[in-house]
């Protein structure tokens, strides 16, 4: 595989792999639910279901996908417009229009419905019985853009904005964007790592200046983002620093399932970049021992940040528990980390060393929950007025675990 087509592939992957997830952290609105608003709750928690399998390793990245279409696909099916019409019908899915575009679209439509339900006009999102068109999905893209008109200070909505006008090629809009996300948002690595990879689109695919800064910012942020370091590693590999681009895109495979196709994607653009480099052919990986895999399996790790929405209940100086507890049964924890405010975003790695006792160990557990909380009083124990935010259930392994701080404890 060409360094070309090995990039391309990996940023592909990588691209499906974090659309939503920022998305679907947000607080829906109190007041009556409305049939839409469930079928989105409910389709959320299928959603965060996959990505715990796959931070968990029991998903590879295609399978993730592939359930998380099926899933989107019935995402639009059951957001009904006014007159009773289904978004997209079945056999929509079954087109090449509906496969390249179903992510987008269902992303667009959940922002919509949560953000504004009145948005979803009758008809607005109807196909024609054969899969939805461009133009229609061009038609979404512009109410969004008139929405965050209304509402410029909404990063997150900046933030879809820009990843829907690069579906569709729209680069110099979608640069713009997410230049205003960033503005808008608190210093996130995937986030700079898309505005680069737009900007660069933009500028005829040059990542060269202002691209590559925003790729150094993003590393700053997160040294592990995958997509920050795979175009890092394009920086170097276009610079003739084939060493360099090695060192990037090996530290990938040091984040991702080593059976994944974004690993293998990496190991062959390593490969062209050691034959380039008149390097020799870098040995298979070597399976690792019983005590490695055993060492590794009684971790998680992540980064942990403030939302800001909730950041002016803090101050610099109270302090952050990270911690990892049963998913079921008591909720002692059976690994604590303490940080301050001051330290957000941090990355963090929970390991058995750190067990409050030698009897609850994160070895024990098949399934976990990591959260992070914000104590005014520096009490371990949770105290009314602590700000809070839990993950989804892992499995001790996981890696790139994403605890954002929403909610304050009543």
């Amino acid at each position: 595989m060409t360094v070309f087509w090995s990039i391309a592939a990996l940023l592909t992957a990588v691209a499906l792999a974090f659309v939503l997830p920022a998305l679907l952290g947000r607080r829906r609105a109190t007041g009556a639910a409305t049939p839409d608003a469930t079928n989105v709750a409910i389709h959320r928690d299928q959603l965060k279901e996959l990505d715990a399998d796959l931070a968990a390793g029991t998903l590879s990245p295609e399978q993730r996908d592939e359930a998380r279409r099926e899933i989107e696909q019935r995402l639009l099916d059951d957001l009904r417009t006014g007159d009773g019409t289904r978004a997209i019908p079945a056999g929509g899915r079954r087109t090449g229009m509906a496969v390249a575009l179903a992510l987008p679209v269902a992303a667009l439509l959940l922002y919509l419905a949560v953000g504004n339900p009145a948005a979803l006009a009758p008809g607005a999102a109807a196909g024609d019985g054969h899969g939805i068109a461009r133009d229609q999905i061009e038609v979404m893209i512009e109410r969004l853009a008139a929405r965050m008109k209304e509402k410029p200070e909404d990063g997150e909505g900046w933030a879809m904005l820009g990843r829907s006008y690069a579906v569709l090629d729209r680069y110099t809009e979608a640069a713009a964007a997410y230049a205003n996300a960033v503005k808008r948002s608190e210093p996130d690595a995937q986030l700079l790592a898309d505005y680069a990879d737009a900007l660069a689109m933009a500028q005829g695919r040059n990542l060269k200046g202002e691209p590559e800064r925003l790729i150094a910012q993003a590393l700053r942020v997160d040294p592990r983002n995958v997509k920050a370091l795979m175009l890092a590693g394009t920086v170097a590999f276009q610079d003739k620093k084939f060493k360099d681009a090695i060192a990037y895109w090996e530290r990938i495979l040091k984040v991702v399932p080593p059976d994944s196709d974004i690993a293998d994607s990496a190991r062959d653009s390593i490969a062209d970049a050691r034959a380039l480099a008149g390097m020799p052919k870098a040995p298979p990986p070597a399976k690792p021992g019983a005590a490695a895999v055993a060492a590794v399996a009684a971790t998680v790790s992540g980064t942990v940040r403030l939302s800001p929405g909730i950041a002016a209940k803090a101050s610099p100086d109270d302090t952050v528990f990270i911690f990892a507890r049963p998913a079921e049964g008591p909720r002692m924890p059976l690994a604590v980390l303490r940080k301050r405010v001051r330290d957000l975003p941090t990355a963090f790695t929970l390991d058995d060393s750190m067990a409050m006792t030698p009897a609850a160990k994160l070895s024990n557990h098949a399934q976990v929950v990591v959260g992070a909380r914000v104590s005014k009083s520096g009490n371990p124990a949770v105290q009314p007025g602590d700000l809070e935010g839990l993950s989804t259930q892992v499995k001790p392994g996981a890696t790139g675990i994403a605890v954002v701080i929403s909610s304050e404890v009543r």
